[in-house]
């Protein structure tokens, strides 16, 4: 009491009593206002962040609700939203060559983009043609020729003359060959660049390493491996070797960083899927290697079914099997770089190709086509309107290119 008087007469000398109360309860008036105000600013903060939380949940559940139906959508036809004509020589065989189609004969070869332009044309006569892709780059060689000619789709990369006849090749992205080269009583094993300058040479003696039966190298030709087939005590086996042209390779006999041998095995086909997955499919097992530097065995896989076909990309690697199941006539297993099974697939129909999209699969034959998902949705199945000797991814989802005997149809599914 004694300091409110002071209080009183110190700040109010002329008031009285009651303005002091009437100050005091103003202020506390004043106070609440500003106490309601924060509240209410702090409740439509609030509600605020509810209403975007509630925009945001909503507008997440309609995007799921819209690749869910995505997802399960089933495409029943296909819109032509662009074609252009082309020409094509009786014998001739289309293939793709990363977004180009590469056409090839015994008379020559050419490339061509989905907008029918002619990048560039290659004469030659071959009899017995030796094929080899990575991306879009391709080199043809003749069996028991000297010549090898390389390109990609945007043109010729050089020729390579070798002194001994070619049995077999493989070319990388980057333009590199390998090729198999037949002497007397030894296999020669030499890589190239593509102007045909000799980078590395190597000998296979059917009585020692074993012979050279298939050959692939990595995409950026930094990695090459070669399964040798050859007899112990009378005992045919397949040695899987990898060897590295790079810093690593150096350091090791002959540039041989792993291998692996199989007894009672014949391995005809070995691929790189990218620069540090390879695979190998022999008469009994497939073998998925991975590693950049020292490839290791990620994955192998036993049957005992015969493979009918075998189809990569960088992601997946698939074997057709005949189907056990009478109602379907085959099934495709599929895997990936880490060495595991995606899953199994039925497959009704003869088929000529078979491709993998990111999520999915394509097979195909001249008049009929079948989309599959990896979950097992089929996507599409149906007819084409004209039969088509090539199928190609066109860049968006569901988008196509179909190569037919005079045109090259862009077609949309709907």
């Amino acid at each position: 009491m004694i300091l409110f008087k002071a209080f009183y007469k110190l700040y109010c000398p002329g008031g009285t009593m009651a303005d002091i109360k009437s100050y005091f309860k103003e202020k506390a008036k004043r106070e609440q206002r500003q106490t309601d105000y924060k509240e209410k600013i702090l409740r439509h903060r609030l509600v605020s962040v509810y209403r975007v939380l509630l925009v945001a949940a909503c507008a997440a559940a309609l995007i799921a609700l819209m690749a869910v139906q995505y997802k399960r959508h089933v495409y029943t036809d296909y819109d032509v939203i662009s074609t252009v004509p082309r020409e094509s020589a009786q014998g001739a065989i289309d293939v793709r060559l990363g977004n180009s189609i590469l056409t090839y004969s015994k008379d020559g070869a050419h490339c061509t983009n989905a907008q029918g332009e002619t990048t560039w044309n290659q004469t030659y006569q071959i009899q017995d043609i030796r094929l080899a892709l990575s991306g879009d780059t391709a080199a043809i060689g003749d069996y028991n020729g000297r010549n090898i000619y390389v390109q990609n789709s945007s043109g010729q990369l050089g020729t390579i003359t070798t002194a001994m006849p070619v049995r077999d090749l493989t070319v990388s992205a980057s333009g590199r060959v390998t090729a198999v080269l037949a002497d007397t009583d030894t296999a020669w094993i030499n890589t190239y660049d593509a102007s045909g300058e000799l980078c590395y040479h190597g000998q296979a003696h059917m009585d020692s390493a074993g012979y050279p039966g298939a050959i692939s190298l990595s995409p950026n030709g930094e990695l090459l491996s070669v399964a040798y087939v050859y007899v112990d005590a009378g005992v045919l086996k397949t040695k899987v070797a990898f060897y590295n042209f790079a810093d690593v390779g150096e350091s090791y006999l002959d540039f041989i960083v792993s291998s692996w041998s199989y007894t009672d095995m014949i391995v005809p086909m070995i691929r790189f899927m990218n620069d540090s997955t390879a695979f190998a499919v022999g008469d009994s097992r497939l073998m998925i290697y991975t590693g950049s530097r020292k490839p290791t065995v990620a994955a192998e896989y036993l049957f005992d079914e015969e493979v009918q076909s075998v189809f990569y990309s960088d992601t997946y690697v698939g074997l057709v099997f005949r189907s056990e199941d009478s109602g379907h006539l085959y099934c495709l297993n599929v895997y990936n770089t880490a060495g595991d099974e995606v899953g199994r697939y039925d497959l009704d129909m003869e088929y000529s190709d078979i491709f993998f999209g990111q999520e999915n699969f394509v097979a195909y034959n001249e008049t009929e086509c079948m989309i599959m998902t990896m979950d097992g949705i089929v996507k599409y199945n149906g007819t084409f309107h004209k039969p088509v000797r090539l199928m190609l991814p066109a860049g968006n989802t569901y988008k196509y290119t179909l190569v037919t005997e005079d045109s090259i149809d862009t077609i949309q599914l709907k």
